[in-house]
This record gives structure tokens, C-alpha cells and sequence, in this order.
């Protein structure tokens, strides 16, 4: 049986700030002007509530999977201002999939991005492992590399 998937998703955001990264993990994320967003977008052009990322399970079942739907306005149903263009088409709600763009409005845009990782090994570590060694490490720690003519003249009969 192959191992299960786990699904990463990551939503980068540009905007008036520059390039930012979000790895999305919680089950409700707001996007907008307002500072008390999860996600703030910094444009004049977006609205303070711009738009709502909602975590859904998948419905076929299957595992603990989920995916991410983004809506236009809060989740009271207010919509925003300009709306969502996402990948060209202008929608109230759009189940994201991976490399959508979002575009929230002139130079404001995110990119979603669905990475699928094999969970972390659990199994023992390869017997055969490889360790990189450089010649400076080889040898006694104490030897200098070079050797002192004397000590091959030292009597082995020394008392102490």
C-alpha cells in the first residue's frame, strides 16, 4: 500500500509590500485591507474585508484531506468592493486549486500553491549511510603531520 499524501497549502500574496508567503493551516483565514486581517493585503485599492479562505474536507472521504475554498466578502455575506478575478474570471467562490491566481485588485494578486508530501519517515535510518569525510579530518587529532625526528630514537625501556 503506498504511503498517504499530506497536502501543504501556501498562499503568496504581492501587493503594495512586496512578496509575502503564507503556509495555511487554520480553518478560516480573512483577507483584507484591515489590520486585523489574517492575511493583510496593503493597497488602497482593496477593501478592508476583501475575501474569506474556508477549509473544507474533501467529500469523497477519503483520508483526513481537506482543501480550500476562497469567497468574495466576510462570511456574513458582505461582498467586496471590486470582487475576486480568479484566473481570469471574475466569481463569488471558487474551490482553490493549485497555481490559481487571485487577483484582488491592480497590482494586488495571490497565488495558491497545493504541495503533496510523503509524511515523515518513521523507519530506521540507512545501514549503508554515507558520511562525507575531509582529509584535513583524517588522522590522529594530537599528530601534526609532520613527524619529530626524535621520537623514533626513543627508548622503549623508559620508567617512570
Amino acid at each position: 500500500m503506498p504511503p498517504e499524501l499530506h497536502p501543504h497549502h501556501r498562499l503568496i500574496i504581492e501587493d503594495d509590500k512586496g512578496r509575502r508567503e503564507f503556509t495555511l493551516n487554520n480553518p478560516v483565514y480573512s483577507i483584507g485591507r484591515d489590520p486585523k486581517c489574517d492575511i493583510r493585503l496593503v493597497s488602497q485599492f482593496v477593501s478592508r474585508r476583501h475575501a474569506t479562505l474556508v477549509q473544507l474536507p474533501h467529500e469523497d472521504g477519503i483520508g483526513t484531506t481537506h482543501y480550500y475554498r476562497i469567497v468574495d466578502g466576510n462570511l456574513k455575506g458582505k461582498p467586496s468592493a471590486n470582487g475576486l478575478l480568479i484566473n481570469g474570471r471574475k466569481l463569488q467562490a471558487h474551490n482553490l486549486q493549485d497555481e490559481d491566481e487571485v487577483v484582488f485588485g491592480p497590482q494586488v494578486r495571490a497565488i495558491y500553491y497545493l504541495f503533496n508530501q510523503d509524511p515523515i519517515s518513521t523507519i530506521p535510518p540507512d545501514e549503508f549511510d554515507i558520511t562525507l569525510i575531509s582529509p584535513s579530518m583524517v588522522g590522529d587529532p594530537e599528530d601534526s603531520g609532520e613527524e619529530d625526528e626524535d621520537e623514533d630514537d626513543l627508548d622503549d625501556s623508559v620508567v617512570y
